[in-house]
Order: structure tokens, then C-alpha cells, then sequence
């Protein structure tokens, strides 16, 4: 599987053997936004085309198109660990969000 980014939105891409074509799909968005093509070239085009088509489909129908993500996440997790966590940040001088922001960073290099 490979990542292919354009315009922020960015796309996992997997090759189809039984098509033998490369497939991909827009991620991070509620809308379901598909392409595929038979070479690398073809492959970004059509990835290309399907973002600009998207964003431009959004505009003629009046409504905003999903922003691949907002940059808040929100999530339940034991009170043990919070306190772990909270004690982590401030230990190291920085609020628990700017702890959480570069643990998650570091994790999903």
C-alpha cells in the first residue's frame, strides 16, 4: 500500500491484480471519492482529477467539501493513563496537548 497526497487530501493506493490496475481512494473524508489507473502517471491524473473534481462538485452544490481532518481529536481513555500522561507533559514542560501532539507524531512516522 502506498500514500499519495494532493491539495492536503491524501489517498491510499493499492494495485488491483484481478484489474491489473492501480486503485485509490481519497482518506480522511466522509464522502467516498475513488480512482484508479494503469500506470504511476495515469494513476496521479486521475488522483489529481478526482480531488479538483470533488472540491468543484462541493462548490456547485453549495456545501463546504469535508477538510481531510480538523486537527481536534477527542477520545476516552483510563483514568491511570491520563494521570500518567498529564504527569508526562508536565514533567517535560509543556501542556498535555503538546505531549499528546508529538507522542502520536512519533508514533505514526
Amino acid at each position: 500500500m502506498s500514500v499519495m497526497i494532493y491539495k492536503g487530501y491524501s489517498a491510499r493506493v493499492e494495485f488491483e491484480a484481478e484489474d491489473g490496475v492501480f486503485a485509490g481512494r481519497i482518506a480522511g473524508i466522509n464522502d467516498v471519492v475513488t480512482f484508479e489507473g494503469e500506470s504511476v502517471a495515469e494513476l496521479t491524473a486521475a488522483f489529481h482529477s478526482a480531488v479538483d473534481d470533488y472540491i468543484e462538485t462541493c462548490a456547485g452544490i453549495g456545501r463546504s467539501p469535508d477538510k481531510p481532518y480538523s486537527g481536534r481529536v477527542m477520545f476516552r481513555i483510563a483514568p491511570e493513563v491520563h494521570a500518567r500522561a498529564a504527569l508526562a507533559a508536565e514533567l517535560a514542560g509543556v501542556s498535555l496537548n503538546q505531549w499528546a501532539e508529538r507522542v502520536l507524531d512519533k508514533a505514526a512516522e
